[in-house]
């Protein structure tokens, strides 16, 4: 696994287009899906923006699926889910990218929600969330972030501004949102990886979180409208 520094960006080789432990495109049904959802595409950039918004509305945010299971980060048990928090759905971007010959990463940043509910923010004991997670796109040369997380009807629940994606520029988290108050901030950046740090992520998350994010019961309720989760 190849680790590249937040002042840096990485240099394009073939570990950003191997199927690995994680970022696994060669399961069928993630290979389909990649490849329905660029159909008709021969520009990098657009099949990157193609895959940008499937991921990130056809897959439900959900922050209360953090996991140390390390099943739960390979990319093809993600897609046979209909929810999940930042990093699965990084994982499931970057390896659809892959899948159509897109170079990717995963990047980790730390941010604080100062929009987050309160239900959330009793849950996780803060306000600060560690390792947020991204997927890092190379396209025509350039190493562009893009976080698939907020789903399109979470954003318009909580007048959210939408994280867009043009395959140009940084699709990163919105600093403001819809009402001009003050919502995500990006704390400390990480870097990224060739391949979902399981291991480093793993040990941080038990040394920040409260125990109870991964023993017990998950809250049953949705995230976006606190009804009972089918």
């Amino acid at each position: 696994m190849i680790y590249t520094p937040p002042t840096e960006r990485p240099v394009p080789g073939p570990e950003y287009l191997a199927a690995t432990r994680f970022l696994d495109y060669e399961a069928p049904p993630l290979r389909e899906f990649a490849r329905d959802a660029v159909a008709g595409e021969t520009d990098a950039i657009a099949k990157a923006v193609k895959l940008f918004y499937a991921v990130r509305d056809r897959w439900r945010y959900d922050p209360f699926s953090m996991t140390l299971e390390a099943d739960d980060y390979v990319a093809s048990r993600v897609f046979a889910r209909s929810a999940a928090y930042c990093l699965p759905k990084a994982i499931l971007l970057a390896a659809s990218a892959r899948a159509v010959g897109i170079p990717a990463a995963i990047g980790l940043s730390d941010v604080v929600n100062h929009l987050t509910t309160e239900k959330l923010k009793a849950w996780m004991g803060s306000t600060y969330f560690m390792h947020h997670g991204y997927a890092v796109l190379c396209l025509e040369g350039q190493w562009v972030k893009a976080a698939p997380a907020f789903n399109i009807e979470l954003c318009d629940r909580f007048h959210v501004r939408p994280t867009e994606f043009d395959g140009r520029a940084d699709a990163v988290f919105q600093e403001y949102d819809a009402r001009d108050r003050r919502h995500m901030e990006y704390v400390k950046d990480h870097g990224c990886w060739s391949d979902f740090p399981l291991e480093k992520v793993a040990a941080d998350f038990r040394a920040f979180y409260p125990a109870r994010l991964f023993e017990g019961e998950k809250p049953a309720e949705r995230f976006e409208d606190g009804k009972k989760v089918d």
